[in-house]
């Protein structure tokens, strides 16, 4: 999703530049604007992916792993 907002961005920005040169300052104008959204929409998902990362991270980090000899003393008190 990221590269397709990214390419959009581009291809709206060359779009307005084509208008600027043909001197239609509203449709260069319009073009420009959705250039500059589609490229903010791209960093927003980017940002987006970042922070699911960093969570999935702190999430794994304050999980404690299972270590299987807490099940072997666990067995040998209940087998008390």
């Amino acid at each position: 999703m990221i590269r397709v907002f990214q390419i959009l961005a581009v291809i709206l920005a060359g779009v307005a530049v084509f208008f600027w040169w043909r001197e239609n300052t509203d449709w260069a104008f319009a073009s420009g604007v959705f250039a500059a959204a589609s490229y903010f929409l791209s960093l927003r998902f980017q940002m987006k992916e970042r922070v699911m990362a960093a969570d999935a991270e702190k999430e794994a980090a304050a999980r404690p792993e299972h270590d299987p000899s807490d099940d072997e003393d666990q067995d040998q008190l209940v087998q008390k």
